[in-house]
């Protein structure tokens, strides 16, 4: 059992999630005999990696998918228009970087809105801010945004 004394203390300088895993890296470090410095290393990384799942979570929560859609869950067999080597290139997230945008578009029912759900994700996954909706709510809003003055406020939201 780890001592409340220095459960409070990590508590104290924000590493609370030290404590999910420490009392297992503690037996992983007895029973493998680790070093203090491996110990030590093993419990950061697990609060980096901590951290980090955490970021992921928060950024695909504000990015308002319908639905978590993923590429590796994208039959590519189902549209055999959709090139799957063009999806990888911008799975890559180069566009973001260059400040490019992309336009999906096509008939209902050949996978745009899953494809750019899941190309969302990945850029969640790379660390980006991203925010999902379709063209018709956003353009409702703007609209709507027009008439109580908040145009340039919505606008803003979305470029």
């Amino acid at each position: 059992m780890i001592d409340r004394h220095l459960m409070s203390q990590l508590r104290t300088l924000k590493l609370g999630g030290f404590t999910e895993t420490l009392e297992l890296r503690r037996t992983q470090a007895h029973n493998d005999e680790l070093s203090h410095l491996a110990f030590l290393a093993l419990v950061v990384q697990d609060e980096i990696e901590r951290r980090e799942a955490k970021k992921l979570e928060t950024r695909l929560k504000k990015a308002c998918f319908e639905e978590e859609k993923t590429l590796e869950g994208f039959d590519f067999a189902f549209n055999s228009r959709i090139k799957r080597g063009v999806i990888t290139d911008l799975a890559t997230c180069l566009f973001v970087e260059k400040r490019e945008h992309i336009l999906i578009y096509g008939p209902a029912g050949v996978g745009k809105t899953h494809l750019a759900q899941a190309l969302g994700h990945e850029a969640c996954r790379r660390g980006y801010s991203v925010l999902f909706i379709k063209a018709v709510k956003m353009l409702r809003h703007l609209f709507a945004s027009r008439a109580d003055q908040s145009w340039e406020k919505s606008l803003k939201k979305y470029l």
